[in-house]
């Protein structure tokens, strides 16, 4: 019987599982994730089920599949209408309150939680409308250089909105904390979602300090003829303007720079279990860290995430507190959609029978010790892709299956990187794992469906010309600062 306690569960936007300290990382500074994991379990094998903001976050709540729930991309966003584990809770008489990024359809929408503080949602409550065109294969590229700057140009030193709005996030949580922490009742949950460490890049000088850029390893397979060229990722460099990455000090200075920003995430995160600690709410609260995608930072010649390498679909996840061992490892496949069962039980609540479709499984009995043999999932149908793409992992072998275009296999116990496709010769493997695959689900049928509900949208929002018109978001702006002022080059204020 697991022990009811409360949560506090941290999650941040961007960050790929290898680049943090508990993981192995070699430069990057993550003191406090860090605590976490040694205070409790880490799971060595997490992951994101869709290497895009809104489809991860969705699939986070609700514990389900984007094929599940059909929340595919940066403008079909969770709006409350499939259960959360936030309605759950609440509904058996729990207080969840969440501060920070949700990136949902809307604060208006009743997304289950007793209080939404701080929320950032899609901008405009329609978000990245343009990339449905992706429905007709007619999202436009980002030919104007302004994705390629995004990293090149404004990865440094400098202050963004982004660092601003983490600092509030972290202020109203502990404000939350000492007003709250110590009430009774049911155990409560604290959502604090951060904006880091997302692009840009821009860090203040001290962060930068850290990691000297001479020091910076290069990404792995960033140079054309070190990786394996593939017609998905081909079509996403296209898509996203990336050109050929021959500038190694830009690369070093990008690394930097993300490196700074998940530290300073680190520090927020730090700052609100200090208060926690010094509130004396440690004895009967655990601690929970994840993110909702990774990025690739030059890796593979991308940037950004929209791929399932392991980059941008491997995510940290650690848990700490009540009932958790000190300094475990869990090699258990295990994914975003496993956190709506574990965070109900952790909390002494119940499923209810609609839960019945749930995919994912409660983690408490890895969190004891007891692995389960399980395959890894992902999935993509979003801005930048031409086809849907698949992930299934079975211990150390990786498939991403692309319809309409080759499979890729990657052993990644030999080839972590993923630099060498095993595809083209162990033709067996390849169709062992589709066969996997297709006992989730149809990947051409579920191709076929996200693409039809993009157009859907795009008559939603007045057809394919207005659409067409509209505006790129390059990315969504924090809550109280408009498109312009988050756009504006760091230090610009």
């Amino acid at each position: 019987m697991t022990q009811p306690a409360n949560l506090i569960f941290f999650q941040s936007d961007n960050h790929n599982r290898a680049v943090t300290g508990c993981y192995g990382h070699a430069y990057v500074k993550t003191p406090n994730i860090d605590r976490i994991a040694a205070r409790g379990v880490r799971f060595e094998n997490s992951y994101s089920t869709s290497a895009l903001c809104c489809p991860a976050r969705a699939a986070i709540a609700t514990g389900r599949y984007p094929h599940q729930t059909g929340f595919w991309d940066n403008a079909i966003a969770y709006d409350g209408s499939v259960p959360s584990w936030h309605h759950r809770l609440r509904m058996q008489g729990h207080t969840v309150v969440a501060v920070g990024k949700l990136h949902y359809r809307s604060e208006k929408d009743d997304n289950g939680f007793t209080e939404e503080i701080e929320p950032m949602h899609l901008h405009d409550g329609k978000g990245a409308i343009k990339n449905l065109l992706r429905g007709f294969d007619a999202e436009p590229a980002k030919d104007d250089g302004s994705f390629w700057k995004l990293y090149i140009n404004r990865s440094g030193v400098g202050e963004t909105h982004y660092q601003d709005y983490d600092r509030r996030i972290t202020a109203k949580s502990i404000e939350w904390l000492k007003r709250h922490g110590k009430s009774s009742g049911k155990p409560w949950v604290l959502y604090v979602s951060y904006i880091s460490p997302h692009p840009p890049f821009t860090v203040p000088q001290r962060l930068y300090d850290l990691y000297p850029e001479k020091d910076m390893p290069l990404p792995a397979g960033f140079r054309r003829g070190e990786r394996p060229e593939h017609p998905a990722t081909q079509h996403l460099r296209l898509m996203d303007g990336i050109l050929e990455m021959t500038d190694e000090a830009a690369l070093r200075r990008i690394a930097a720079g993300y490196f700074g920003l998940i530290t300073h995430m680190d520090e927020q995160l730090g700052a609100v279990m200090k208060a926690a600690e010094e509130m004396g709410l440690l004895a009967n609260t655990r601690i929970a860290y994840t993110s909702d995608h990774g990025e690739l930072f030059g890796a593979q010649g991308i940037f950004g995430k929209k791929n399932l390498y392991e980059g941008g679909v491997g995510v940290p996840l650690m848990l700490a507190g009540p009932g958790v061992s000190r300094g475990q490892v869990s090699r258990q496949m295990v994914s975003h959609v496993d956190l709506f069962p574990t965070i109900v039980e952790g909390a002494g609540a119940k499923l209810y029978a609609a839960d019945e479709d749930l995919r994912g499984v409660s983690l408490w009995p890895a969190i004891g010790g007891n692995d389960a043999t399980r395959v890894g999932f992902a999935e993509y149908h979003a801005q930048a892709s031409k086809a849907a793409a698949y992930v299934i992992r079975d211990s150390q072998m990786k498939l991403i299956y692309h319809v309409g275009m080759p499979a890729q296999l990657f052993d990644l116990a030999r080839d972590p990187n993923e630099l060498n496709d095993l595809a083209p010769t162990q033709t067996a493997t390849v169709k062992t794992l589709e066969q996997k695959l297709r006992a989730i689900c149809d990947p051409e049928a579920v191709d076929a469906r996200a693409k039809a509900d993009q157009r859907k949208w795009v008559e939603h929002w007045g057809g394919r010309d207005k659409v067409a018109s509209s505006s790129q978001i390059l990315f969504t702006p924090p809550p109280g600062v408009s498109k312009d002022e988050a756009w504006a080059i760091p230090g610009a204020r």
